[in-house]
């Protein structure tokens, strides 16, 4: 299903009983970010928030502010328009099982021509509600008759009218030690200087002042290797970032999509409706024409870095202040009746521990493309995504679960994995209890257990150096011949299965 605005999803979720409006007014100072957090907290993550009066500098903002809308695996199918991830997943996986491929090169390949089967690519259109209201930077022209000259901050009313700044957008300080206030649901669109090829990105945004933000792209990350060949040609890189419209935008921006492939497509797959974009006003990048708010600018390759940070991250420690680009804004676009998504992080769970989880659900039939032997896999809320993986295999033959190790590592964003642990294909690895039973009960810490080193995200504060580090997995399989294990293994205590049977017709109800 596609949503055409990301007010239709909130009204959707409303309609679903999936939403709490909150009618008093909240400051997106810390305020908005309490309570969010405890309602992320709840079980099964709570319900998406609707904070219709948030406030600016104690000024109300026009725009409400909906956060932890994608926080449960129901609002995340919902978002997908379907009754569950899995439902998604195997559709997918029935696409790409459609002819089989015989390397990874052709598994992208494949991936591509799925995704592209159901929706067309998307498509350049010549007007969209995302410049129903067009402020220019440092322009006396404004392209709307009714805004005057400057705003009147007494009377909140007449805000609406405003040309929008970027400090008068409803936008978080989040946590206590932050820099300043972030944009957290960002979806940032680069483009190669060379090949022209589009990525869609999510890096965080700190607020500056009215003109210029910081631009948090790790180095591993696309939108900074696109940066760095602008660098190399001294060259001023075009950047656009839009934030709403249909929630499938943040999605394909955060999942893990394999180098080269548009995430556009990707989302126009999952809405089931191709994505129409529109060219920005002072650059000739496109970005969705549905969108609640686009921010145009650029990065001057000549410029400085500037520090940015510190940030509450998804880690559960602030990350500290580094240098990154400077973003400088051209222009900022949005709808009449936008709605401003945001989301936190912090202390797990939070609304990405969804979000990643169906990530995961969904490229699950990729990682099986070219590694048939799992069975699934989980990333625990408390490995924070980068931290800690849980992989089942149907094992056949010695040291496969090395094979997977190894193979997880080399795969796109696994690479800032810290732990990995393998498990039997019987063992579910989405229940953390269950899976640490296996990890403690099946190993030997010196024989099941290695020891590798590799990139690390740049986000953990634990690595000697930055984006550098160690790495550890864990054998938690049945040992077989060829492994070291001399002895006989051991049955796993199960009841007979006529005993439960006539215990369960005898007291079951009871």
């Amino acid at each position: 299903m596609a949503f055409d605005s990301f007010r239709d999803f909130v009204n959707a979720l409303d309609k679903a009983g999936e939403l709490k409006r909150i009618s008093e007014p909240v400051a997106t100072e810390l305020e908005i970010t309490e309570i969010a957090d405890r309602e992320m907290k709840l079980p099964g993550g709570g319900k998406a928030l609707l904070f219709e009066k948030p406030t600016v500098n104690g000024v109300v903002s026009p725009f409400p502010v909906a956060i932890n809308t994608l926080g449960s695996h129901k609002r995340m199918a919902m978002s997908m328009g379907a009754e569950s991830v899995d439902e998604v997943a195997n559709e997918l996986g029935a696409l790409m099982k459609a002819k089989p491929p015989t390397s990874f090169k052709e598994a992208i390949k494949l991936l591509s021509l799925a995704l592209d089967l159901r929706h067309a690519k998307p498509k350049t259109v010549k007007s969209g509600s995302c410049k129903d209201m067009i402020h220019l930077v440092d322009s006396p022209k404004l392209r709307v008759d009714s805004w005057p000259a400057a705003p009147d901050w007494k009377n909140p009313s007449t805000i609406n009218s405003q040309p929008s700044t970027l400090l008068n957008l409803p936008i978080l300080k989040c946590w206590p030690l932050d820099g300043g206030r972030f944009i957290t649901l960002p979806c940032v669109v680069t483009r190669d200087p060379d090949t022209g090829e589009r990525n869609l990105g999510m890096y965080r945004i700190q607020i500056y002042d009215d003109k210029t933000t910081g631009m948090h792209w790790q180095l591993q990350k696309v939108a900074a290797r696109h940066g760095r060949r602008y660098y190399e040609k001294g060259e001023r890189m075009p950047v656009a970032i839009f934030i709403g419209g249909d929630p499938m935008f943040p999605f394909a921006a955060t999942a893990p999509m394999p180098d080269g492939l548009d995430e556009f497509l990707l989302a126009g797959y999952l809405r089931k409706k191709s994505v129409e974009m529109i060219k920005c006003e002072t650059n000739d990048l496109e970005v969705p024409a549905n969108a609640d708010f686009v921010i145009e600018g650029y990065i001057d390759p000549t410029e400085p870095l500037r520090d940015e940070g510190p940030f509450g991250d998804h880690t559960g420690y602030y990350t500290l202040p580094e240098p990154y680009p400077v973003f400088h804004v051209t222009a900022i676009t949005h709808r009449k009746d936008a709605v401003y998504p945001a989301t936190i992080v912090g202390i797990p769970p939070m609304e990405d521990f969804y979000i990643g989880g169906a990530s995961v659900k969904l490229f699950l039939p990729i990682f099986k493309m070219n590694f048939p032997e799992i069975v699934d896999i989980a990333l625990p809320a408390e490995g924070v995504f980068h931290n800690l993986v849980f992989v089942s295999i149907k094992k056949t033959y010695p040291m496969q679960a090395y094979k997977i190790m190894h193979g997880l590592w080399g795969m796109g964003q696994m690479m800032f994995t810290k732990y990995i642990v393998v498990v039997d294909a019987g063992v579910d690895v989405h229940n953390t209890s269950e899976v640490l039973f296996h990890l403690t009960a099946n190993t030997d810490p010196q024989r099941d257990s290695i020891f590798t080193k590799g990139p690390s995200d740049v986000l953990d504060h634990a690595t000697s150096e930055i984006a550098s580090g160690s790495k550890m997995g864990f054998d938690a399989t049945k040992k077989i011949p060829g492994e070291g294990f001399k002895r006989t293994w051991p049955p796993l205590i199960k009841m007979d299965e006529a005993v439960k049977a006539k215990v369960e017709k005898l007291f079951g109800g009871k």
